[in-house]
């Protein structure tokens, strides 16, 4: 086995403002494991609220490299918990390698990864798409023309300093897509009553569920907006591990599972399987990454009630392809392993 790395550049189409920061760029790096002339690949993207930036990912990578080196073959990295160690990296890291042995499985054994984790059937499901804190008027036009796309499910981001600015955008983003489904997501800005007060008014607007209202460090406290809430209730922020989740589980609405969160599709599985029966559903969420650091989650997306897998869909030039999501929709391409491809021509920066 053979370990190696590279880091690039993605650049937002334009910057993303959420109710905590501004992005519009982040790096990626593309984790390659090699093994008999055949390759997979992960990514892992920079991310400061993750505490996860850049040089952390590349000295961690350094670390693990020669527990990777010393596998037998990637089933080993797959199947054997003790034979990488895990728990040493930080959950971004963890995700894209595990990704990468994945991608590596499938295409020995010329399956999907969907269909290594036993589902037949390639997920074809609906995504949101991401609308920033804009302007109402901006942020109408940008929803009429996602509609026209075939977009049927919308994400507002929320958390103004005046509330009813957000009020305006998602009234003008309704008005300009009636028939998409709309969920909210002021990134935890909102004190408790706060979002008790709101969350009537926004419920009045068409909005179909809400991300995490309130900082995240009082689950408590979010699982008391979930049951006086008119609308079911996500925790994002509040459920980074397995054992967050668990702890939230018939208490709030939904939990968002995002790979590079949570730590990878093993850990995305077991949450979805605590889960089950508890009346808390699952979420698939993802940070902006390109094709390649979306696709793991896509091979999961029928196992969600929420998708949100539009990282790649704010990128300027997605260095990959393979996961489609421009007409709404995001499925895997149905070749060996991740099925994700480079984006013929693109050159990231």
């Amino acid at each position: 086995m053979k370990l190696t790395w590279r880091t690039t550049s993605l650049e937002l189409a334009e910057p993303l403002r959420i109710s905590r920061s501004v992005m519009a760029r982040r790096d990626a790096v593309r984790v390659t494991v090699e093994h008999e002339g055949l390759r997979g690949c992960g990514e892992a993207v920079s991310s400061d609220h993750l505490g996860l930036p850049t040089p952390r990912i590349l000295r961690r990578l350094a670390a693990v490299r020669p527990a990777v080196e010393r596998l037998p073959d990637p089933e080993t990295g797959w199947e054997d918990p003790d034979a990488v160690p895990w728990r040493s990296l930080p959950a971004g890291v963890a995700a894209a390698l595990e990704a990468a042995l994945l991608d590596l499985i499938g295409i020995r054994a010329e399956r999907p990864v969907h269909a290594l984790l036993g589902a037949p059937e390639p997920p074809v499901v609906a995504t949101t798409r991401t609308i920033g804190i804009i302007a109402p008027e901006r942020a109408a036009a940008q929803a009429a023309r996602l509609a026209r796309s075939g977009f049927t499910a919308l994400k507002v981001k929320a958390g103004s300093p005046d509330p009813g600015e957000d009020l305006a955008r998602v009234a003008a983003v309704r008005a300009a897509a009636p028939g998409a489904s709309l969920l909210l997501d002021p990134n935890g800005a909102w004190s408790v009553r706060r979002s008790l007060d709101l969350l009537p008014r926004f419920h009045a607007l068409g909005i179909g569920a809400v991300e995490q209202p309130i900082a995240a460090g009082d689950p408590d406290q979010l699982a008391r907006i979930a049951r006086e809430s008119p609308v079911p209730v996500i925790a994002d922020e509040d459920a980074v591990s397995y054992e967050d989740a668990a702890a939230l589980a018939g208490r709030v609405h939904g939990v968002n599972v995002k790979l590079a969160k949570c730590g990878g599709v093993r850990a995305a599985l077991r949450i979805h399987a605590a889960l089950r029966g508890t009346g808390t559903d699952l979420m698939l969420g993802c940070l902006t990454a390109s094709t390649l650091g979306i696709a793991p989650a896509v091979h999961l997306a029928d196992r969600a009630r929420w998708v949100d897998l539009d990282g790649h869909l704010l990128l300027a030039a997605d260095p990959w392809t393979g996961i489609g999501g421009a007409d709404g929709t995001v499925r895997p391409s149905g070749r060996p392993g991740l099925g994700v491809r480079p984006t013929p021509g693109a050159a990231p920066r």
